[in-house]
């Protein structure tokens, strides 16, 4: 299983995230679970392979509006804070094949790197009710924010200042 389907109910219940991002910082310095996924390339994707850099992991579904309206931006900060060595990585929550997903990623000209989430990334990150849930990550691996639901480019800008130490 993958992503559960959302009974039209939780829909209602989910909106206001959906249409305006709720960003928790994090309480209490919680150290951000290491993950091992399957990239689209079909290799590994590992968070040891980024180990002291900041990161923005985003979960997120083809099918999904806010996400594919956040996908521009998580983009540009890749791109904006490459130098300063963050990574974005995008994990699919989507029950297509790789190949599918890398089409879609393809077609909306992702450079950021993106993998399959599989069930132990979705429980060690969870619960993930609702996508986008994106997580900013400092390069001590702490989680600074947790955010559901979209983000404009210029707050998402700002999440990534706060954990590059600008």
């Amino acid at each position: 299983m993958r992503f559960p389907s959302f009974p039209a109910a939780w829909a209602l219940a989910l909106l206001p995230c959906a249409v305006i991002a709720c960003a928790l910082p994090s309480q209490a310095a919680e150290i951000a679970a290491p993950f091992s996924v399957r990239g689209l390339d079909g290799k590994q994707l590992r968070t040891s392979d980024f180990k002291g850099q900041p990161m923005v992991v985003d979960f997120w579904a083809t099918w999904c509006g806010p996400c594919r309206a956040a996908m521009p931006h998580l983009d540009k900060i890749q791109e904006q804070f490459r130098d300063q060595g963050l990574v974005v990585v995008g994990l699919s929550v989507d029950d297509d094949s790789p190949q599918q997903v890398r089409r879609f990623a393809d077609k909306m000209g992702l450079r950021f790197r993106i993998g399959m989430a599989n069930e132990a990334v979705l429980d060690d990150y969870g619960p993930i009710r609702s996508i986008p849930t994106t997580f900013f990550i400092n390069r001590r691996g702490v989680v600074v924010r947790r955010v559901v639901g979209y983000v404009d480019h210029e707050t998402m800008e700002g999440f990534a200042r706060e954990i590059i130490g600008k």
